[in-house]
């Protein structure tokens, strides 16, 4: 792979930085400027949003036919990684989770029809939308957590299409959003049980049981228990065929846990931002808290870090884009940016001491932040279990390299 960017990626780059330089990291010092769960406000938002595509920085990884810039997944990471170098980046550039993910995969597998109806709205600004896969642990100890298999929420054929019972929780944005995407069971088959389908907010039969307070700060919709008591899903919003939930699954998350992967390297590369700027500045005996050597090597172990999760995860976009499912890179990227990401900040926060720990800079919301990434989209446990299965199975083949094809 080549890792020289694009004239238009470059200049998309540079264009997104000087709007977060410019525009969005003023805000973050104003605590009128957050909602109450410490994200953006609706108000600032909305104004944000309109500067951002009236200039062109608008759903970079949609098609230009649907009002994006049609990028390939190597060319969204230098953009993403500016993106998140403010808190309120994403959010603004029509690039935060869920709907980044959930756009993604309709664009790549829904019908005509489906796209006009539910995909344009998300891609348009008007609606969020929520994915609701992982479930609760029933009483005999299991849940659809990272494992898709463990799905217990059923589908049930009717004469018009599917009737849902069950229950999900922790299916971020679902306060907030329209547009849903849900997996269920419809059939015991192992490989072949599981079916996607789209709902309307507005569609009876379901109800959000509650928002579950979390450490940290909270995407626009929170992270919600969802209730199944018989919604009825008419058989044209089935997503793929009957059946294809499993797969469907692994098309989304891994482009998914990926923009995640580009999204906390900017967060990471700010945490250290801050964190040497203040070390050039504090005066520590003699010299300055840069000079020391336990401080440059703190600050060094964590550059190296991010660099590292930053190659891995090009290295997987790339793959991604080959047509590959690219699983194995996808976990490696996940295991190492996640940690990079905590790393960073707690690295920011032990070096500005008590002005990192308190609300000065937004440091200690980026390190409540950053603890979730070790969970997110599957434990890192989960992903170095995979890249293990990886490994007895394909033997020295593991550490093959890409030949032509």
């Amino acid at each position: 792979m080549d890792f020289n960017l694009s004239p238009k990626v470059e200049a998309l780059r540079t264009s997104i930085r000087t709007f977060v330089d410019e525009r969005l990291i003023p805000l973050e010092a104003d605590r009128a400027n957050y909602d109450e769960h410490e994200n953006i406000s609706q108000e600032v938002l909305a104004k944000f949003r309109a500067e951002a595509r009236s200039q062109g920085l608008w759903a970079l990884q949609m098609p230009v036919a649907r009002g994006g810039r049609g990028l390939g997944l190597a060319e969204m990471a230098p953009c993403y990684e500016e993106m998140n170098r403010s808190i309120f980046g994403p959010m603004v550039f029509n690039s935060a989770a869920p709907d980044d993910g959930n756009m993604m995969v309709l664009e790549k597998v829904g019908t005509d029809a489906q796209k006009r109806r539910w995909l344009q709205p998300i891609v348009d600004g008007e609606v969020q939308s929520s994915f609701a896969m992982t479930e609760p642990m029933d009483d005999v100890g299991e849940g659809c957590g990272s494992d898709p298999a463990l799905t217990t929420t059923r589908a049930t054929r009717t004469n018009t299409g599917w009737r849902i019972h069950g229950r999900k929780w922790f299916i971020t944005g679902a306060e907030a959003a329209r547009h849903f995407m849900l997996i269920a069971r419809t059939s015991e088959d192992e490989r072949k049980g599981l079916s996607a389908f789209l709902f309307h907010a507005d569609q009876p039969g379901w109800r959000i049981v509650r928002r579950i307070p979390i450490m940290g700060p909270e995407e626009h919709g929170g992270h919600c228990e969802l209730e199944f008591d018989g919604l009825e899903i008419s058989d044209d919003d089935r997503l793929m065929e009957v059946g294809d939930g499993l797969k469907l699954t692994q098309i989304r998350l891994g482009p998914a846990r990926l923009t995640h992967c580009m999204r906390w390297t900017g967060l990471a590369r700010r945490s250290l931002e801050i964190a040497m700027a203040h070390a050039s500045q504090r005066r520590s005996g003699t010299g300055r808290l840069i000079e020391r050597e336990s401080v440059q090597a703190l600050i060094g172990q964590a550059g190296m870090d991010i660099q590292t999760g930053r190659l891995l995860t090009m290295y997987a976009a790339w793959k991604l884009d080959q047509g590959d499912f690219a699983r194995k890179e996808v976990s490696m990227a996940k295991v190492v940016v996640a940690d990079a990401l905590h790393r960073a900040a707690d690295t920011a926060l032990q070096l500005l001491g008590a002005k990192g720990y308190s609300r000065d800079t937004p440091v200690e919301w980026i390190y409540r932040y950053a603890r979730q990434a070790r969970l997110v989209d599957g434990a890192s446990e989960v992903h170095r279990m995979v890249l293990a299965s990886f490994m007895r199975r394909e033997g020295t083949e593991f550490f093959g390299w890409d030949a032509p094809r």
